[in-house]
């Protein structure tokens, strides 16, 4: 319980990090004189950043274990916290958000690479889906209580607390997780070097059917929530901070309800793919119908989100079916491959959708047009991704 709690709290540090642009986007603008560009931006370099340090980060889960790998990288996002505090230009903010998303990049793998090597293999998903919906807290922390602590205090001394913060959970977890021992390898692995291991996790085929999935369903879960509904609410429906923290609230619950929902179904249904599927399937045509109805009033349109959230968080159940496929002497390494394509999908779509927003804009489209055809194009997405996992093979738990 002990280790499930210091990955919770690091967790839901983490959660915070990447959905808390969507509440302050509009005080960083102002304050900062930052373009619709340059916001996409700053929240994509979060994803690049955690994308690329899931590489080092497999090998170091892989030779050192997450207790010694998770506290050095979680002081990396206290810097990047205070960095961004003293901001007073767009590339002091896509330093700090760098900074934070490379120390964000070890903890939920961490979390599931203990899980994988201590627990039984059925109850992956579960422990994986729970730690992401309770730590989904954090969502709910960068929305209302958020914007009254920003209202209240400013986003400056607020960002400061928040790097203080990431120093104590650093600690604890120091303290609390176990210094598990390393994974026997095979006699012909032992002297693998890194390229060669991350070349044999690619020839695994089971995993192909799979990447255009991960690349594309949980992309557009954070884009939508950690960028997008802050500037859609503001511009559509004319909310202010406070009450964009609240609609983001709700999305945010819903999206901690659905990710505690998903956790068990795959031992209940005795299936993982067909749970990914019809749970994206289900995403993508509330976001066609929010595309179709952009001018939606705002109740329905909360709600559409709500739903979205909920039904949308198959990650859990989609990584476990990937790691299914994963020997166990590269199991850090695996997991971490498979986290950098879910979070190169969300660095790419990121700054793609705010190319597209800031051109349909150009061209004198309304807000109500320009989230229409934005909401449209996520859910168009969706669809084709599960197109091609259709022709995955199914890994029962």
């Amino acid at each position: 319980m002990r280790v499930f709690l210091a990955f919770l709290a690091a967790y839901t540090l983490s959660q915070f990090f990447r959905s808390f642009l969507a509440v302050v986007a509009p005080d960083l603008a102002a304050d900062l004189s930052l373009t619709t560009q340059q916001l996409a931006n700053i929240s994509a370099v979060w994803f690049w950043a955690f994308a690329i340090a899931q590489l080092p980060v497999g090998w170091a889960l892989d030779r050192h274990g997450p207790r010694r790998t998770m506290p050095l990288f979680m002081l990396t996002a206290a810097a990047g916290a205070a960095t961004l505090s003293q901001a007073s230009s767009y590339a002091a903010c896509l330093a700090g958000m760098g900074l934070i998303g490379l120390g964000s990049a070890p903890i939920y793998v961490s979390a599931v690479f203990t899980f994988a090597r201590t627990a039984p293999p059925e109850r992956l998903a579960t422990l994986s889906s729970w730690l992401l919906g309770i730590g989904t807290a954090g969502n709910l922390l960068g929305a209302t209580p958020l914007a009254l602590a920003v209202a209240a205090f400013g986003w400056r001394p607020t960002f400061i607390a928040i790097a203080i913060l990431a120093v104590g959970i650093a600690g604890l977890a120091f303290v609390l997780l176990p210094a598990l021992a390393l994974a026997a390898k095979p006699p012909q692995e032992r002297n693998q070097g890194f390229g060669s291991a991350l070349l044999q996790i690619a020839s695994i085929r089971g995993l192909w059917p799979l990447l255009p999935i991960i690349l594309v369903s949980y992309a557009v879960m954070l884009c939508e929530r950690g960028l997008w509904i802050g500037p859609y609410l503001a511009q559509v429906h004319g909310l202010d901070a406070v009450g964009r923290g609240n609609a983001v609230l709700i999305m945010a619950a819903a999206m901690s309800l659905g990710a505690l929902a998903y956790g068990p179904l795959d031992r209940l249904l005795g299936t993982r793919k067909w749970i990914v599927l019809w749970g994206t399937l289900a995403t993508a045509g509330l976001l066609l119908a929010l595309g179709i109805w952009p001018g939606l009033q705002l109740g329905p349109a909360v709600a559409l989100l709500a739903a979205i959230g909920a039904v949308g968080m198959t990650y859990a159940v989609l990584l476990a079916h990937a790691c299914s496929f994963l020997p166990g002497h590269l199991l850090g390494r695996g997991i971490t491959l498979i986290n950098f394509f879910f979070f190169l999908g969300a660095g790419l779509l990121q700054p793609l959708s705010g190319a597209l927003v800031a051109a349909l804009s150009a061209q004198g489209k309304s807000p109500q047009q320009v989230f229409g055809v934005l909401h449209m194009t996520f859910g168009g997405l969706m669809l084709a991704a599960c197109l091609v996992y259709l022709l995955s093979t199914d890994k029962r738990p």
